[in-house]
Parts: C-alpha cells; structure tokens; sequence
C-alpha cells in the first residue's frame, strides 16, 4: 500500500495569504499618503539580487527609499516599526546603493531613506500611519 504524506507547504497558508495581503494594503497606503504630500513614485516592489525596495519616490530634489511596514495586530508581532530592524536598514542600504549603481546619472542624487509604518484595524481601515522622513 502506498501511503503519502501531505507537505503543509503544499497546502496555501491562510496566515502567509494575509500577511501579503496586510503588505499590499500597506504599500498601497503609503503610495497614497505619499503621493498627497507630493512625492512622485518611481517605482513599487524594485528587486535586484540583493533584495528588494517597497517604494522608490522623488521628493523635491531627493530620491527616497521607502521601507514600508503594516500589521493589523501590533501586540501579537510587534509594531509595524519594530520590524524595521537593523538588518533590514542595512539591506535597504545596500539595495538603494545598487539602485543608484544602475542609473546612468553624472551626478549622483541627494538620497535619504524613510519608513511608513502603517496599522490596519481588522475591518482594514488605517488605525495609524507614520511617516519618519529620514529614519534610517
């Protein structure tokens, strides 16, 4: 008789589906709060071999680096911006060092890195949104 196990993998993940779906909502509200203070995005989910950057924007004269973070229950996996840890600011660093690398520009641009955190209430409204414009 033959007899084969299941993986868990094989099986989608309620708690992975709603952490991207948390994420996307996320990204998406910050793009939006962004953008109503005037930022022009340049680019969403950039990706190279070092990883990834959620928001790429212009402000001003300054191309920003977004890291954007959102939970729906800050007490059971911490706040939003407690996951901003300091390998993740190190991975952003790099990602962004990569970025600028790739552009065909004689002079580099002025740079800085924020973060959006963003908390959702379960019914998926914005409980919280903070902007730290320089955070990293």
């Amino acid at each position: 008789m033959d007899v084969r196990h299941q993986s868990s993998r094989s099986k989608p993940r309620r708690s992975t589906d709603n952490r991207a779906a948390t994420g996307r909502m996320g990204e998406q509200a910050a793009a939006d709060y962004l953008a109503n203070l005037g930022y022009r995005i340049v680019a969403r989910n950039w990706r190279c071999r070092i990883g990834e950057i959620d928001l790429i924007a212009e402000d001003g004269g300054t191309l920003v680096f977004v890291e954007v973070r959102a939970r729906t229950n800050p007490t059971k996996f911490g706040t939003a911006l407690e996951a901003v840890t300091p390998l993740k600011q190190r991975q952003v660093r790099e990602v962004a060092a990569y970025y600028l690398a790739q552009r065909k520009s004689a002079s580099p641009p002025s740079v800085r890195c924020d973060v959006v955190a963003v908390t959702f209430r379960l019914d998926g409204t914005i409980a919280e949104l903070r902007h730290i414009p320089g955070a990293f």
